[in-house]
């Protein structure tokens, strides 16, 4: 079959739609976002049974390109590229960790942590760049006149499109707010040669920069205002499903600041749903930061109203955005799950991070808010002790070894470190370091 795919408004009084080879990210009628559709009468003429077998013989192999977790549903994500064109670094298909022991300690039965860190470019990102720069190298062939491919970036994304396009020998340029990204981060672009904007803004004012370039200057934006970024992201639901045998958790806790991998992480659940693949849908929670949390104050009015807000420095960078292009994605997915959103104060979030890793994770402070609103909603009876809860886990902890040093040496201002732990330095002396292991193992 010739499965078919379209960007379309996400107003529903005027759906205006537009082929996905098309430079347009918003709808050029009534300007609001845009998002891929696709051809779901054409999906269904193939029986739930023949989806889950055909994606079970694609899972982790290695004919190219379906050994991709997000490629390996490529009929559901983006039908359009040919395969000459995409690019890909074998992602998705990361762990689905068993916190057993984190969840007892909570009051929980049947905790996960969904790592979507374990990637190429140590973030979930890379499942939605893959999309984006498959889909500007189709364009390329095709005679589209791209210059570059542009993003601003708190970080993660700057990472995975510079490694995309020097993959795909694509000119990119990465908009990065002056010091609040990790070293870490800000290496990332630069060892693959991608021009590195570090701008004196925040996040939002390098988004409001990167999309007048782009406008002006035949340049492709990135960022997840793009839709096609969402196609990939949404295979994180497809994932959670498959590494269950085809079940659905009760709860999926997002981390949310730009507000993109809420909305994709329902869309891939409902996609699965109107495809008969599931019989049932999560409900979806949406962690924000306390500095940063607009989401949370439109959710405590009920969805009345959505302001904007001077996001405020917090330890989870990559969320520190006060003005979230997705929100009114955001906003619909959580009203058709049930949702959530709850935030998470400086201190909860850093000792969640340390809570976490004394149980064998390696958490980044964005999951951190995750885990901190969860024991928030297990505290307040939203969560049972028996409901299976998943945690998306955004990014490697090992991108943040400066927060993690600081919170262990108590270096982080105005928070008290409850689970800090740091070597013990002693003399090479077997009477000393045997005293120190037994005062130790023996307590």
């Amino acid at each position: 079959m010739e499965f078919k795919a379209w960007f379309q408004c996400i107003n529903p009084d005027c759906q205006n739609r537009y082929d996905l080879t098309d430079i347009v990210y918003r709808c050029k009628k009534c300007n609001e976002l845009l998002e891929v559709q696709h051809d779901m009468e054409l999906l269904k003429q193939r029986s739930p049974e023949k989806w889950k077998t055909l994606f079970e013989s694609r899972y982790r192999r290695n004919e190219w390109p379906y050994g991709s977790a997000v490629w390996g549903k490529r009929e559901l994500v983006c039908p359009a590229v040919e395969n000459e064109n995409i690019v890909s670094t074998y992602e998705g298909g990361t762990n689905l960790f068993w916190a057993e022991r984190l969840g007892h300690q909570i009051g929980l039965d049947d905790l996960w942590v969904k790592q979507c860190g374990m990637a190429h470019t140590g973030s979930f990102k890379d499942l939605g760049m893959t999309v984006l720069v498959s889909m500007v190298k189709q364009m390329i062939s095709k005679g589209k006149n791209i210059k570059a491919v542009a993003c601003a970036s708190t970080g993660d994304t700057s990472a995975a499109l510079a490694a995309y396009c020097a993959l795909a020998d694509i000119p990119a340029i990465v908009f990065l707010p002056k010091d609040k990204v990790s070293l870490t981060q800000l290496i990332q672009p630069i060892t693959h040669g991608v021009l590195t904007l570090s701008l004196d803004t925040d996040f939002d004012g390098c988004m409001k920069l990167v999309q007048e370039v782009c406008q002006k200057n035949d340049i492709y934006l990135a960022n997840s205002m793009n839709s096609l970024r969402i196609e990939g992201q949404k295979t994180i639901s497809f994932e959670i499903v498959q590494q269950f045998n085809w079940k659905v958790p009760d709860f999926v806790i997002v981390p949310g600041g730009n507000l993109g991998n809420v909305s994709a992480i329902g869309k891939g659940f409902q996609m699965f749903y109107d495809l008969g693949l599931i019989d049932k849908l999560p409900r979806l929670v949406c962690a924000q930061a306390q500095m940063a949390d607009p989401l949370y104050r439109s959710f405590k009015n009920g969805f009345k109203t959505f302001e904007s807000i001077q996001a405020k420095k917090t330890l989870a960078s990559a969320i520190q955005i006060g003005d979230p292009v997705s929100y009114k994605k955001a906003i619909r997915a959580l009203q058709t799950f049930d949702g959530i959103v709850e935030e998470a104060s400086e201190s909860e979030l850093a000792n969640a991070v340390g809570k976490a890793n004394k149980t064998g994770l390696l958490c980044c402070p964005h999951t951190g808010v995750a885990l901190a609103v969860l024991e928030k909603l297990v505290e307040r009876g939203d969560i049972k002790k028996s409901d299976r809860v998943v945690v998306i886990s955004t990014a490697n902890g090992l991108k943040f070894t400066d927060f993690l040093f600081n919170y262990h040496t108590n270096q982080i201002e105005g928070i008290q470190s409850d689970h800090a732990f740091s070597p013990v330095e002693l003399a090479a002396d077997y009477e000393a370091v045997r005293k120190a292991i037994l005062e130790k193992i023996e307590s």
